[in-house]
């Protein structure tokens, strides 16, 4: 089954079951936000998250000083190449409008999908997708404990190369769908490496890619202790 959503582009991928915070400031997006909240209450808020692959999250500024128009503005011609074609659902759990129209968004992934085919003809992208339901994978529990493991071994390592102390590890959740996004979700990799934890076919799959790459980190944090890097557990909201 497919369905049609309105599109949020970042510069960042969302997974399931991770909080997403947003400044959403521009016309665009305002728009979308709008059309959200003006939907019946028992109706989900729900809009699609797609990582940028060539592109910039805000429209640039024309000439005039006003942002370019259009809802494809700062992304290329070619839309199904300027965005990735595996995204997130989002719902949003609350909006607070400020005193200059913009808003804060706190919202949460759900589910996965994949684009179908993009609409630039409105106010913001809107795109037919079909959700992505994710399946176990054979060997997704020994994978999940390898993953937990090698995931306290990296923090611990990171910690010790920002010259910080670990003072309390966090409790890694038991199911290994749940692991496997916050593993992919707080390790330290460029948005390409993300998006393709994020396209993985199932849950044995990412692990076992996580666990490679996580393997991988901790021989580069051991080589290099003095190695800098970002936080962990905190993401600054995107400006949209």
């Amino acid at each position: 089954m497919t369905v049609s959503l309105p599109l949020f582009p970042l510069n960042s991928v969302l997974y399931p079951g991770l909080v997403l915070p947003l400044n959403v400031f521009e016309d665009r997006y305002r728009r979308l936000v709008a059309d959200l909240e003006a939907q019946p209450e028992d109706v989900p808020r729900r809009f699609g998250v797609v990582a940028i692959r060539d592109g910039s999250e805000a429209a640039p500024v024309a000439s005039s000083g006003n942002e370019a128009a259009g809802a494809a503005a700062g992304f290329g011609k070619d839309l199904t190449r300027s965005l990735y074609p595996v995204g997130c659902v989002a719902e949003i759990a609350s909006v607070q409008t400020l005193g200059d129209g913009s808003s804060e968004l706190i919202s949460s992934g759900t589910t996965r999908f994949r684009v179908l085919a993009i609409d630039a003809t409105g106010p913001y992208l809107t795109a037919e997708v079909e959700e992505l339901p994710e399946q176990r994978g054979d060997g997704a529990g020994a994978l999940a404990a390898g993953v937990a493991r090698a995931f306290r071994t990296y923090q611990q390592r990171l910690a010790g190369a920002r010259e910080s102390t670990l003072t309390a590890l966090q409790e890694l959740p038991d199911d290994p769908s749940v692991l496997s996004y916050l593993v992919a979700a707080a390790t330290v990799a460029d948005t390409a490496v993300k998006q393709r934890l994020l396209e993985a076919p199932d849950t044995a799959a990412r692990l076992s890619a996580e666990l490679e790459l996580l393997r991988r980190e901790i021989a580069v944090l051991r080589e290099l202790p003095s190695l800098p890097a970002v936080e962990l557990t905190r993401k600054a909201p995107s400006p949209n």
